[in-house]
C-alpha cells in the first residue's frame, strides 16, 4: 500500500484527505504517461456522490492540459469502466467513488487497459509526481498546446454496450421472478432495473433516488436489513443488493437469509463444477472467508486458494494461475472468463442462473454453507506494524489459534483502506469469539499499544 493509493485506490474525506488538487495531478500524470507516443485515450465514470462531479472536472483538466482525451461515461459502476477501458482499447479507465463509504469520502480507482486494478509501479510514479508538485518543485511535465490539447468527449454509448453485454450473458429469461434490487442510491440506480426489466423479471426497487449525499445511507450491501425487510414484505424469490459503485453484490434469499460473498462463491462454484465449467475446480477465497465456506466446499471436492484481502489479490492470484472464480466475503465476486474484476450486477445475473437452470430457491442452493460465528473489531493503535509484531500481542494471537484449532481462527491485519488494525475471530459460539477477540485487546492495552476500539 503506498502513501495515497491503498488496495482500492486513492480515497479520503471530499477536499480533505482528497482534493481536486490531486485529481488535477493524477490527470496531468495519466495523459503525459500514455500520450508519450501517441494521442492517449482515457475513460472516466463516477458514482453519485455530490464531490463525484467535481472530481471529474478536475481530472478532464489535468487530462486534456497533458494533452489526452477524457471520454466521459457519466454515472455508472466500477465493472463498466473496466469492461469499457478492455472492450475500447483505452489507455486506461478512472472510477470516482469511493465505493461503500459515506458521500463525504470519495476516492479515484485507476484500471489499465485491460480491465484490471492498476500496477503498483504505475501508482508509485503518480505518488512521486504529487509530492514533488504539492512540495513546491517546479512541474516538469509538458504541457499540450495548440491543436494537442485534448479534448473532453460524451461517451454514454459504452455505458449503453456493457449493459447491453450483462444481457447478453442472462441463459434464460427471468419471467415470472419476483426479483428486488437496492441499489445504495449509487451507481446501480438506473441501470440495474433497466436489466432485470430486460431479462423479463418483475423487478421491484429500493435505494434508486440520489440526490448526491444519500448513497449508502441506510442501503445497499453494507445495509442489508433493508432489503431484507422489502423481500419479505413483497413476497420476492430473491433481493440482490449493492455498493455505491456496484463493484460488490450480497443478496437475500427467499425467506429471508442473508446470502453472503461466502454463499455466493460457494453457489456459483458449485453449479459451475455441476456444468462441467469450474476449470481446475479451484475457487480463489481472502483470509477472511469463513470457515463454513471451507468445509462446504470441502464436502462437494471443490479446492481453493486464499489470498490476501482485497480483490485486487484475488484476481492476481485468478491471472497467474489460470482460476475463474473468487472472491470475498465482501460481495467482490470475479467471473474470470467474463470480467477483469468484481461486478455486482454480474454476479447477481450469475447466482438466477445458478437458480434457473437448477429449479431450486436461493435459499436451498446455499444451505450447505453452515456460517460459523464471526466477531470482527476495528482498533486504533499508536504504530499498525510495531503492533503486529509486539511480542505480547503475537503470543496471546498464537495462544488463542492453538485454542480453537480446526473449530475456529483468529486473524489480526492492518486495513487496506483505512489507518486500522482489524481482529477477527471465528469459533463455535458468539460468545467464545468475544472473549478471543478482547483478550487480544487487553494485550495491545498491556503493551501501551491501544488507542481506542472502533
Amino acid at each position: 500500500m503506498g502513501k495515497y493509493f491503498g488496495t482500492d485506490g486513492f480515497r479520503g474525506e471530499a477536499n480533505v484527505g482528497l482534493t481536486v488538487m490531486h485529481a488535477f495531478e493524477i490527470g496531468r500524470y495519466l495523459g503525459w504517461y500514455y500520450g508519450r507516443d501517441h494521442k492517449a485515450r482515457i475513460v472516466i465514470g463516477k458514482d453519485t456522490r455530490r464531490s463525484s462531479y467535481m472530481f471529474e472536472s478536475a481530472l478532464c483538466a489535468g487530462l486534456t492540459a497533458s494533452g489526452a482525451d477524457a471520454c466521459l461515461l457519466h454515472v455508472t459502476t466500477t465493472p463498466s469502466v473496466s469492461f469499457v477501458a478492455r472492450a475500447d482499447d483505452f489507455d486506461c479507465g478512472i472510477m470516482i467513488s469511493a465505493s461503500h463509504n459515506p458521500y463525504y469520502d470519495n476516492g479515484i480507482k485507476l484500471i489499465n487497459g485491460r480491465g484490471e486494478k492498476m500496477d503498483d509501479e504505475m501508482l508509485s510514479g503518480i505518488e512521486e509526481y504529487i509530492d514533488r508538485v504539492q512540495s513546491g518543485e517546479k512541474d516538469t511535465l509538458p504541457y499540450a498546446v495548440g491543436e494537442k490539447i485534448g479534448r473532453t468527449v460524451d461517451y454514454s454509448a459504452g455505458r449503453n454496450r456493457y449493459i447491453g453485454y450483462l444481457i447478453s450473458l442472462a441463459t434464460r429469461s427471468y419471467k415470472g421472478k419476483k426479483v428486488g434490487l437496492d441499489c445504495a442510491n449509487g451507481s446501480t440506480w438506473m441501470m440495474a432495473k433497466s436489466v432485470f426489466d430486460a431479462l423479463g423479471a418483475d423487478t421491484y426497487v429500493i435505494a434508486n433516488n440520489p440526490d448526491g449525499i444519500n448513497i449508502n445511507v441506510d442501503c445497499g450491501s453494507t445495509h442489508i436489513e433493508k432489503l431484507r425487510s422489502f423481500v419479505l414484505e413483497k413476497g420476492l424469490d430473491v433481493g440482490f443488493a449493492f455498493d455505491g459503485d456496484a463493484d460488490r453484490c450480497l443478496a437475500v434469499d427467499e425467506k429471508g437469509g442473508i446470502i453472503t460473498g461466502d454463499h455466493i462463491l460457494y453457489v456459483c462454484g458449485k453449479y459451475m463444477k455441476d456444468s462441467g465449467i469450474l476449470g481446475n475446480k479451484k475457487i480463489v477465497t481472502t483470509v477472511m472467508s469463513n470457515l463454513g465456506l471451507y468445509k462446504a466446499l470441502d464436502e462437494i471436492g471443490i479446492g481453493y486458494e486464499k489470498t490476501a484481502v482485497g480483490d485486487k489479490y484475488v484476481a492476481e492470484n485468478m491471472r497467474s494461475n489460470g482460476h475463474i472464480l473468487g472472491g470475498e466475503q465482501s460481495g467482490h465476486i470475479i467471473f474470470g472468463r467474463l470480467a477483469s474484476s468484481g461486478d455486482g450486477l454480474l454476479t447477481a445475473i450469475k447466482i438466477m442462473e445458478a437458480m434457473c437452470e437448477s429449479k431450486q430457491p436461493l435459499s436451498v442452493l446455499a444451505s450447505p454453507v453452515v456460517m460459523y460465528p464471526q466477531v470482527l473489531k476495528n482498533v486504533v493503535v499508536d504504530d499498525k506494524d510495531e503492533t503486529l509484531n509486539d511480542p505480547e500481542v503475537k503470543a496471546e494471537v498464537e495462544k488463542i489459534g492453538a485454542e480453537l484449532g480446526s473449530e475456529g481462527r483468529v486473524l489480526l491485519r492492518k486495513s487496506g483502506t483505512e489507518p486500522l488494525l482489524r481482529i477477527m475471530v471465528e469459533a463455535g459460539s458468539a460468545e467464545t469469539c468475544n472473549a478471543c477477540v478482547d483478550r487480544i485487546i487487553e494485550a495491545m492495552k498491556r503493551c501501551g499499544r491501544l488507542i481506542a476500539v472502533k
